[in-house]
């Protein structure tokens, strides 16, 4: 989920073509624009032979508060150099170096002819450039501002041979002269005014919003001329500026009266806050641009947004959130609860709150209250990852969800916006169909078949099998007399266990009773379950004839489906790890301090929300599993952890986990599973027949 989210390029360029094309054809007669390069600007400018250090340091982050680089350079090319590739519906366009190269970039432009191909979109050669380079934006720098723009480029940025690349634009879209008709009706090229009215920070924030920033290039909607309805909140249709937008199938949220200004600079400054993270190419956007922005041009930006009326309700303040958001009524009796408890709630929680500086919330988050659902949609159906900024250094990846049909995104996506969506309408399979058709997005075709658990509300037994369900995603909750630490049995088991690889219950009932070495003789699928309550949760064993136990058997028979004790079952267990692989001592911690100790804490303690509860579960101490668990086992641990741990790691369906190579896992299996942690008096029982396996604790 995200919270500012908005592809800002493509889609500017498909705009500008569709300019162009129109004009083409509503055919202008007679090309009239002429032009001839000025040597210097009006002020009589040129570019020193020795550029004051202030005065490049200024240049460069006026880039960065134009985020230059981002349209400029491509996938693993130079700085600046262009060539990265934008496709509009009339075919492709590139971006153009723009280093200091004398034959390829702008080493021979003068300051006049650079101070006009940021104004008014006209290079040196009098070409027309589409208004995908939001030129409309930048005509309201200062001059100063954009001499220093063009000091640093011309004097700091390294020049790269790198001929520009043609556009595969054809006729009639191709005919750039038309352009100057669009500059005539919507271009206004003069520099910003500052408001006399208003102070200092708001002037600030106002002239990096609607110039050098150009937010208003994906968040304000587009007339007819698909020209930005209004670039200031003073004009004519000032209500409209920066109201928000629909960019593909992305929605560029209001940014108007957004709320509480630190929320913003955080936003800003790090990618995430207490209501969301962006997504889309507006995580390019904070990692090249917006994290480097002062703190005083971060405030002054959130002021001004601020100040912008809306009719939206604005976000609470911190004091107005409330202390513990209830987990929904229909959580657990419909299907859309059901299936966001199944694919959703390891990270965004079951009460939708998140965690806090991992996964966002879903209260308070716009994308999920939202009118228009695009930005929701797209990202369930092609994923998500947080912004990189120095602040918050590791990327966390939400999965795409494609392998769900379109009826069960639509159920999950309505259910989250009819418990966190302030009134937001639902989705429906129709809405999702069509972003599935226009994103196209990749579907895991992994033959192991999830379970979809919300469909144990057809059986009759319905209430019972969501019990047993429950019992597996709420343990220690729910049965407090049997549990002696704070673990689930989802700890292990991931999405109540439905994940391949984590520890499945698919098929499992099939294969009890059976022998168990370290039992040394056959046991129940009781036992079994059991089992795991004395060693992994340091507990008490339930009743075998009890309802809890009943109903946690009726929940895996139920996953049983047509399986045999001959059977294979795709996905089952945790795998394996090679023993010969010896682990590394001094590095068993570093992999723990890099990969685990965001969700289980940097001393093994697990992480708690405000109130206390625990989000994520210990690995060591006196609330985590015992000597006797499986997972207290070096290589056990090690093929759990490399196929399951940290999850949000990559895309993978469901919940992106894994990721470590066979060495790393191997080295903080044995790091956290030799950490000091509860006894297990009956240990002197096991494997009476068989060999006891190398890396037992006992």
């Amino acid at each position: 989920m995200n919270d500012e989210g908005a592809i800002r390029r493509r889609p500017r360029l498909k705009q500008a073509a569709a300019v162009a094309a129109g004009l083409a054809v509503a055919g202008a007669a007679v090309l009239w624009w002429v032009v001839t390069p000025p040597a210097i600007d009006d002020a009589g400018r040129t570019l020193p032979q020795v550029a004051a250090p202030d005065l490049v340091a200024r240049g460069k982050y006026i880039a960065e508060l134009g985020d230059c680089i981002a349209c400029h350079t491509k996938a693993g090319g130079q700085p600046m150099a262009g060539g990265r590739g934008l496709e509009t519906p009339f075919g492709m366009l590139y971006s153009t170096n723009i280093t200091p190269d004398m034959k390829t970039g702008i080493g021979r432009y003068s300051f006049g002819a650079f101070d006009r191909a940021m104004r008014k979109g006209v290079t040196a050669d009098g070409v027309h450039m589409y208004p995908a380079m939001p030129y409309p934006s930048y005509a309201k720098m200062t001059p100063d501002d954009m001499y220093a723009l063009y000091v640093y480029l011309l004097k700091d940025v390294a020049p790269v041979d790198s001929p520009n690349v043609p556009s595969g634009i054809g006729f009639p879209f191709n005919q750039r002269w038309t352009l100057a008709f669009w500059n005539q009706m919507f271009l206004d090229g003069h520099p910003f005014i500052a408001d006399a009215a208003k102070g200092e920070v708001w002037n600030r924030g106002a002239y990096l919003v609607q110039g050098l920033g150009h937010c208003g290039a994906c968040h304000t909607p587009r007339g007819l001329g698909f020209q930005e309805l209004a670039m200031t909140e003073a004009e004519g249709s000032g209500e409209k500026f920066l109201s928000g937008s629909k960019v593909e199938e992305w929605n560029a949220v209001n940014l108007r009266g957004i709320g509480d200004v630190d929320d913003t600079v955080e936003l800003l400054k790090t990618g995430q806050n207490r209501f969301g993270t962006v997504s889309g190419s507006m995580t390019e956007v904070i990692h090249n641009s917006t994290q480097n922005f002062t703190d005083a041009d971060l405030v002054a930006i959130a002021t001004y947004l601020d100040s912008l009326p809306s009719d939206e309700p604005r976000r609470p303040h911190p004091a107005a959130v409330a202390d513990s958001p209830a987990v929904p009524d229909t959580m657990f009796t419909s299907r859309g609860g059901l299936a966001y408890a199944q694919f959703c709630a390891d990270c965004h929680r079951l009460n939708g709150e998140g965690v806090a500086k991992v996964f966002p919330p879903l209260g308070g988050n716009p994308t999920v209250s939202a009118k228009d659902p695009s930005t929701l949609v797209h990202i369930t159906l092609t994923g998500w990852a947080t912004a990189e900024t120095q602040a918050r250094p590791r990327v966390f990846t939400m999965p795409g969800f494609a392998r769900l049909t379109d009826d069960e995104i639509a159920e999950i996506l309505s259910f989250v916006r009819a418990n966190w969506g302030a009134g937001a309408p639902p989705v429906s399979a129709a809405q999702v169909k069509a972003a599935r058709a226009t994103l196209d997005p990749q579907v895991d075709t992994r033959p192991f078949e999830t379970p979809r658990i919300a469909d144990v509300l057809r059986e009759p037994n319905a209430v019972q099998l969501v019990r047993g369900m429950r019992l597996n995603t709420e343990t220690h909750t729910l049965l407090p007399k049997n549990v002696g630490n704070v673990l689930n049995c989802s700890s292990c088991h991931l999405n109540a266990g439905t994940v391949a690889d984590g520890s499945p219950y698919v098929g499992v009932s099939a294969f009890f009773p059976s022998y168990a070495p370290r039992a040394g003789r056959e046991i129940t699928l009781e036992d079994r379950i059991n089992g795991c309550f004395l060693r992994s949760m340091n507990g008490k064993p339930l009743a075998r004839d009890g309802d809890d136990m009943k109903a946690m058997v009726a929940y895996f028979d139920w996953m049983k489906r047509e399986t045999k004790p001959e059977d294979k079952v795709e996905g089952r267990g945790v795998g394996k790890v090679s023993q010969q692989i010896k682990p590394d001592l001094e590095n068993g911690p570093k992999v723990y301090a890099s990969q685990c100790a965001a969700c289980h804490g940097a001393n093994g303690e697990g992480i708690k929300d405000a109130r206390g509860a625990y989000v994520y579960p210990p690995l060591w101490g006196d609330q985590s599993f015992n000597i006797g668990a499986g997972m207290a086992r070096t290589y056990t641990a090690a093929a759990f952890v490399k196929r399951n741990m940290p999850i949000g790691m990559h895309g993978g369906f469901p919940l992106g986990q894994g990721g470590l190579t066979d060495q790393e896992v191997v080295d903080v299996a044995e790091y956290f599973s030799h950490m000091p942690r509860p006894d297990f008096a009956p240990k002197v029982n096991d494997w009476p027949k068989d060999k006891k396996p190398a890396d037992a604790r006992y």
